[in-house]
């Protein structure tokens, strides 16, 4: 699969996603988003592959939406919107950890593609926010929904009201950021915990997941419900199976993701 706008590699069984538009601080073009749910298709598709980190080429991970391409017209914004929805819908659904390996600035829909993914490790040179307000809009890939569903309704007021940016360490107290690391290391520190993941069982990666993901939006009660059903079909299977046995053997589990 050639890409143009991104990088995309696998190596022991992780996908690489480098957003490569560094000139223009990895902004996102109509066709960089479709490489981006491309690459994710392509993921879905490979049993080989196991997990994402997705990062940027340069001083950015991602400054947003390109402005060259914003339409002027309502129908053209809805539109807009609505495939960033489909793309970001299609980071919670994957079946499989996608790491934000956040090197840079991620301003706007840069800070919706952060929110739209499982981990996030960033740079100590990162910066985070959406400063759409500063152009009169809102944010409109996701990010009024996710982000008060992560950090609480009143942070995620302040921060869309005031379009303030938010250094790594600031991110990381209101629990967008899981780690901050040095920023020479953050794709590697991002390598290093996904491979601790993928080493772990991948059916109960995967449903933990949809767990989580799913769940959030469902009643409390139904939402127990939910995690009863998937609890049995994730211990019948033989992982669950394997992992078991292991421990009472006292050895490392194999597992197959079957």
């Amino acid at each position: 699969m050639e890409f143009k706008d991104i990088i995309y590699e696998v190596r022991d069984r992780i996908a690489f996603i480098t957003i490569n538009r560094p000139k223009a601080l990895n902004a996102l073009l109509m066709n960089t988003k479709k490489e981006l749910g491309d690459a994710i298709d392509a993921v879905a598709a490979d049993d080989n592959v196991l997990g994402v980190i997705i990062t940027g080429n340069g001083r950015a991970f991602c400054a947003g939406t390109d402005i060259s391409e914003i339409p002027v017209d309502e129908a053209g914004i809805r539109a807009m919107s609505k495939k960033a929805h489909i793309l970001f819908n299609k980071f919670d659904e994957l079946g499989k950890p996608i790491i934000a390996a956040v090197n840079g600035y991620a301003l706007g829909g840069g800070s919706e593609l952060v929110l739209a993914c499982d981990i996030v490790i960033a740079s100590s040179k990162a910066k985070f926010g959406m400063p759409e307000i500063d152009l009169g809009v809102n944010c409109c890939y996701g990010g009024t929904q996710r982000l008060p569903r992560l950090v609480g309704t009143m942070v995620a007021k302040e921060m869309l009201f005031t379009g303030k940016q938010l250094s790594a360490e600031e991110a990381k107290a209101l629990g967008m950021v899981n780690r901050v690391v040095e920023h020479a290391e953050v794709l590697a520190e991002a390598e290093k915990l996904m491979k601790e993941i993928i080493g772990k069982a991948p059916i109960a990666v995967k449903y933990n997941k949809y767990l989580i993901n799913r769940g959030m939006d469902k009643t409390f009660p139904d939402a127990l419900d939910y995690e009863e059903e998937i609890s049995g079909i994730v211990f019948t299977t033989e992982d669950a199976k394997e992992g078991l046995k292991a421990f009472l053997e006292k050895r490392k589990p194999v597992f197959r993701g079957k």
